[in-house]
C-alpha cells in the first residue's frame, strides 16, 4: 500500500485522537525515513525523542529478534531476566534503588504519584497534594493528566482528579508558598519538552532539593523526555547537582519498543509491597531486552558524547538563524532537545519542512523543537538547517529581505 490507501484506511477505523500529517513511513536506518511511496526524509523528531538510537539500531534490532525467539511474555509472577538486567543497569547508573517497570510515559508518572501518595500513608500522614509546574505535561491518562499544567490538556475531562496544584515554573518561592501540611511531592520535568523546550537555572533546581528537604517533601523528576541520553548526559538531573527521591523515565529507554520505568530510592520504594501497584505488561521480556540493548549502547558507543558534541554544534547553528531572522527570539535547550523560539506560529513552518522532506516539530506553537537521533552528525545538521532556512525566507518581513 502506498501512502493514499494507508491514510484511507486510518481514517475509516481509527479514532481521530491524533491530528496526522499525510505521511505513512515504512522503512528507518538511522537518522532517515522511507514513506509508502518510496520519499526519504531526514527525521529531526525520532519519534518525539524515542528512537534515541536511530531508526533500526542493528543492536536493537539482534535483541528483539534473539528474545523473540526464545520467549515474549509470561507474567510478572514470575522472574524475568533481561527485566532484573534492565534494572540493574538504571540503579548502578542513577540514585536509585529499585525499579518499577510499566510501558509508557503516563503509566510510569501514575505509578510515582501513587508511590508518594502510599509513602506517607505508610506513615500515617495525611499527605497527597502534588505540585507541579504550568506549562508542565506528564501524560493523558487521569491522574497524569491532573498532573499536567496546561488548560488545553484538561478541557472536556473535568472535575480533575483532586489535590493538584500548578506553580510558575522556575519560581522557588511559588513552590514554597504552595506547599501545606498535606503536600507530598514536588513534580517537575528537569527541561520542559511539550511546554516548549523551557529551561530552569540551575539555582532553581538546587533551591527546589533544598526545599523538598526542609520541608519533608519528595521530589519527583519526570524524565521521560530528557532521560535515555536525550540531554548528553544518561539522566538530565547530572546536570543539576543534585538527586530526585523518584524518577520518571519511558520514550527513548529501549529505543523504539513501548516501555515505561518509574525509579526510587530505597526508603521510597519500600512502601510498594506485593499488591500495591502493578502492570502486566511491564518489563516484559521483549521490552526489557531492548532496553538493556539501548542503555547499554548509549553508554558504550560513545551516544553521550557525540549528543554533547553535534548538541553544540546544532545550538550554534540555530543561533546562526536566530541572528538571520527577526521573529526568532531565543534558542534554548540542552544536548539534543533543542527548541527554538518565534513570535510567529510554527506549524505552517513544519509542514512545509516535511514536504522537503524535514521532520521537524512545534512545541507550545510557537517554539520550533528539535529532538534528533543522538547519532545525528554535523553534516546532517547542516542538512536539516539547508532545508529550514528557505522555509524560514518565506517568513521574513519585506524590511528584513
Amino acid at each position: 500500500m502506498g501512502n493514499k490507501e494507508t491514510i484511507e484506511q486510518t481514517e475509516k477505523y481509527v479514532t481521530k485522537t491524533y491530528g496526522r500529517y499525510p505521511v505513512a513511513f515504512v522503512k528507518g536506518a538511522g537518522a532517515r525515513l522511507t514513506d509508502a511511496d518510496g520519499e526519504e526524509y531526514l527525521d529531526f523528531l525520532a519519534g518525539i525523542a524515542v528512537c534515541n538510537l536511530g531508526h533500526s539500531h542493528p543492536r536493537i534490532v539482534e535483541a528483539i529478534k534473539q528474545q523473540a525467539d526464545n520467549l515474549i511474555h509470561t507474567s510478572n509472577l514470575f522472574h524475568i531476566g533481561p527485566q532484573a538486567e534492565l534494572a540493574e543497569l538504571l540503579v548502578d547508573n542513577s540514585f536509585a534503588d529499585r525499579v518499577f517497570f510499566c510501558n509508557s510515559g503516563a503509566e510510569a508518572n501514575e505509578a510515582a504519584i501513587k508511590l508518594v501518595r502510599k509513602f506517607f500513608s505508610d506513615k500515617g500522614q495525611e499527605r497527597f497534594q502534588i505540585i507541579s509546574m504550568e506549562q508542565s505535561f506528564h501524560g493523558r491518562t487521569m491522574a497524569a493528566m491532573a498532573a499536567t499544567g496546561q488548560d488545553k490538556v484538561h478541557k472536556g475531562f473535568k472535575p480533575l482528579l483532586e489535590k493538584f496544584v500548578y506553580v510558575p515554573f522556575g519560581s522557588v518561592d511559588a513552590v514554597r508558598e504552595a506547599i501545606g501540611e498535606t503536600t507530598a511531592a514536588v513534580l517537575i520535568e528537569p527541561i520542559q519538552g511539550e511546554g516548549g523546550v523551557n529551561m530552569p537555572p540551575v539555582e532553581y533546581m538546587m533551591e527546589l532539593r533544598a526545599l523538598c528537604d526542609e520541608k519533608g517533601v519528595l521530589l519527583i523528576f519526570d524524565e521521560v523526555q530528557t532521560g535515555a541520553g536525550r540531554t548528553g548526559k544518561l539522566f538530565a538531573y547530572e546536570h543539576y547537582g543534585i538527586e530526585p527521591d523518584v524518577m520518571t523515565l519511558a520514550k527513548g529507554l529501549a529505543g523504539g519498543v513501548p516501555i515505561g520505568a518509574m525509579l526510587a530510592t530505597e526508603e521510597v520504594a519500600a512502601t510498594f509491597g506485593p499488591g500495591s501497584h502493578g502492570s502486566t505488561f511491564g518489563g516484559n521480556f521483549l521490552s526489557s531486552a531492548a532496553g538493556v540493548a539501548a542503555v547499554r549502547t548509549i553508554l558504550e558507543d560513545g551516544v553521550l558524547e557525540n549528543c554533547v558534541k553535534v548538541g553544540e554544534y546544532l545550538t550554534g547553528k540555530l543561533n546562526e538563524l536566530k541572528a538571520d531572522y527577526d521573529f526568532i527570539t531565543e534558542v534554548r535547550g540542552k544536548g539534543l532537545i533543542m527548541g527554538m523560539a518565534m513570535t510567529i506560529k510554527g506549524a505552517d513552518i513544519v509542514s512545509e519542512c516535511l514536504e522537503k522532506g524535514l521532520i521537524i516539530n512545534c512545541a507550545a506553537e510557537t517554539v520550533l523543537r528539535f529532538l534528533p537521533p543522538l547519532i545525528i552528525t554535523e553534516a546532517d545538521v547542516d542538512e536539516m538547517i539547508g532545508i529550514l532556512r528557505p522555509v524560514l525566507d518565506e517568513y521574513k518581513s519585506p524590511e528584513t529581505s
